[in-house]
C-alpha cells in the first residue's frame, strides 16, 4: 500500500495501541479539555501532532540517530524536556486555582497556548525520538530504494492516526466536563493533578538513563 513498507495494517494497529497508552501528551490534552473545553483540548492534540512530525522529519533525516548516538546532545535535549515539563507542571498547579472559562468564550490566546504546550510537550521528549528510531524501521523493507521516504510515510500515518485518537480523547473529556457541570471545579482539580504528574515526569526524565 505504501512503497517500501510492509505489514501496514499491523503497524496501524500497533500504533493505535501506543496512542491510547497514558502519557504526558494525553495528560496535557485531558487537562486542557477539562479546564477549557473541547476546543482547547483539540488545539493541544493538534500541537502534539505537529511535534510528532518534528520527530518524523528528524528521524528521516538522521538527526535523531545523531542525538541518540551523542551523549552530550541527548543529555541537553533530555534536560530541556525535563525543565519544560516541570515548568508546565508548575503553571498547571497555579492555573488550577483559577476558574475555568466557558468553552464558547475560550479566547484565541488560550487556543494558541494549548497548541504550543502540546507541541513542546511532544517535540522536547527525547523518548519519542528514540521510539521512532526503534519502531518504524521494523516495517520498512530492507531492499527499499528510498528508505527515507518510507520512514516519512510511516511517521505521517502514525502522527495522523494519533491526532485522531487525541482529538477524540479531548471530545470525551470535554463531554465529561459538561456532564459534571460547568462550574470548573473538576477542571481545576484535573489541572492540579496533571501539574503534579508533569513535575514528577520532568524529574523522572531528568534522571532517565541516556543509554
Amino acid at each position: 500500500m505504501l512503497p517500501g513498507v510492509h505489514d501496514l495494517p499491523l503497524f496501524v494497529a500497533a500504533g493505535l495501541l501506543l496512542n491510547i497508552t497514558p502519557g504526558a501528551d494525553l495528560a496535557l490534552i485531558g487537562a486542557r479539555s477539562a479546564a477549557h473545553g473541547f476546543r482547547s483540548g483539540a488545539a493541544a492534540a493538534l500541537g502534539v501532532g505537529a511535534g510528532c512530525f518534528v520527530h518524523v522529519a528528524a528521524a528521516a533525516l538522521g538527526l535523531s540517530a545523531l542525538i541518540a548516538g551523542s551523549a552530550t546532545a541527548f543529555t541537553l535535549l533530555r534536560w530541556a524536556g525535563a525543565a519544560y515539563l516541570v515548568w508546565l507542571g508548575l503553571g498547571l498547579l497555579r492555573g488550577g486555582a483559577a476558574v475555568a472559562a466557558p468553552e464558547a468564550a475560550a479566547p484565541a490566546q488560550t487556543l494558541r497556548r494549548s497548541f504550543v504546550q502540546g507541541f513542546l510537550t511532544n517535540a522536547l521528549n527525547p523518548k519519542v525520538a528514540l521510539f521512532f528510531l526503534a519502531f518504524l524501521p521494523q516495517f520498512i523493507d530492507g531492499g527499499a530504494p528510498h528508505k527515507g521516504w518510507a520512514f516519512a510515510a510511516l511517521g505521517a500515518v502514525f502522527a495522523f492516526n494519533g491526532t485522531i485518537v487525541n482529538v477524540a480523547f479531548a471530545a470525551l473529556v470535554a463531554r465529561m466536563r459538561r456532564t459534571l457541570g460547568a462550574s470548573g471545579a473538576a477542571g481545576r482539580w484535573v489541572s492540579r493533578g496533571v501539574g503534579a504528574l508533569f513535575i514528577a515526569l520532568g524529574v523522572r526524565l531528568a534522571w532517565f538513563d541516556s543509554r
